[in-house]
C-alpha cells in the first residue's frame, strides 16, 4: 500500500511536530536543572559563609581577650602574681 502524497505530507508535519515537542521539553528539563543547580550552589555558598563566621565567632571565644575577662567576672579567677606561680616537675614512669 502506497501512502498518497497527502498522507505522507501530514505524516512528515506530524513527525516534524512531534521532532519539536520533544526538543522543547529536553530544553525546559535542562532549563529546570539549571535552576536546581543554581539553588544548591546559592545553599553551598550560603552554608560556607555561615561556617566561616561560625569559625570566627569560636577562634573569638577562644582567645584570651575574652576568656580571661569571662573567668574573672563568672568565676572570680584572677591572674597569678609570681609568687604564687608553682612550677612542677613531670615524674616519668
Amino acid at each position: 500500500m502506497r501512502l498518497s502524497s497527502s498522507s505522507l505530507m501530514a505524516l512528515s508535519v506530524a513527525l516534524l511536530l512531534a521532532a519539536l515537542s520533544l526538543v522543547t521539553w529536553r530544553q525546559a528539563r535542562a532549563l529546570e536543572s539549571l535552576a536546581d543547580l543554581d539553588h544548591l550552589r546559592r545553599e553551598l555558598s550560603l552554608g560556607q559563609a555561615e561556617r566561616i563566621e561560625l569559625e570566627y565567632r569560636i577562634q573569638l571565644l577562644e582567645s584570651r581577650a575574652h576568656v580571661v575577662p569571662a573567668a574573672q567576672e563568672r568565676l572570680g579567677m584572677r591572674t597569678p602574681t609570681a609568687s604564687e606561680i608553682v612550677l612542677l616537675q613531670g615524674g616519668g614512669p
